[in-house]
């Protein structure tokens, strides 16, 4: 039986990046601010990882700042560090780590393409609690999604492209996926509007194995 790959973005996808990072800013700049500050955030950080020579925790540090001083706010002392060192503690989705165990139950091998550095993915995949079989982290790589490092190593290292991408950001993930003509899932956790069209959307994970399976018969 040949093997089928499913990837996936980590944070957003099955890490909630929203509550993680937007926990810290309310803590650092304002709660009555955060949600404002968060949609800001969102925007800055892909302009931060342009330089794909900066390690994720450098990308966060000055998106945090920059986000900061456009606020016209100051991260207190000791604080510039403070999403790394938050993320380990970014909540798992709650349906995460059941749809996992079952897709790999069904025979389906996990790949991780992420946005940020080996050790902070390493505490993330700890606290999913399932195991994957590939991480490529972005700062191992010299490359951000939406560019196509993680998908061009991920071919190096299987030998061919992944059976089916999944992710929830549209512009770091389904864009580059349907790009590349891989069969994409979006997670659509918020309710947003694509420009582009996967070939499946669901509102999160519960029921993935069976469209993995839809999509890609063993």
């Amino acid at each position: 039986m040949a093997e089928r790959w499913a990837s996936f973005d980590c944070y957003g996808t099955l890490v909630d990046w929203r509550t993680g990072i937007c926990r810290e800013l309310g803590r650092l700049l304002g709660e009555e601010r955060r949600d404002e500050l968060l949609e800001r955030y969102y925007e800055l950080e892909p302009i931060a990882q342009r330089d794909g020579s900066l390690s994720y925790r450098e990308v966060l540090a000055r998106t945090l700042l920059l986000v900061a001083a456009e606020a016209g706010a100051a991260v207190p002392d000791g604080e510039k560090d403070a999403l790394a060192r938050s993320l380990p503690s970014w909540p798992v989705f709650p349906e995460v780590s059941a749809a996992l165990t079952e897709a790999r139950a069904r025979g389906w091998r996990l790949a991780i393409l992420s946005n940020t550095d080996p050790d902070l993915i390493a505490a993330s995949v700890e606290a999913i609690g399932v195991p994957f079989d590939l991480v490529v982290a972005a700062s191992a790589i010299g490359s951000y999604k939406p560019a196509h490092g993680h998908w061009q190593a991920f071919g190096r290292e299987i030998g061919r492209p992944t059976d089916v991408h999944v992710g929830a950001s549209v512009f770091h993930d389904v864009e580059p996926a349907v790009e590349l003509g891989l069969p994409t899932v979006w997670i659509n956790r918020l309710g947003e509007r694509a420009g582009v069209r996967p070939d499946r959307e669901l509102p999160d994970l519960a029921s993935l194995p069976t469209v993995l399976d839809e999509l890609v018969a063993a």
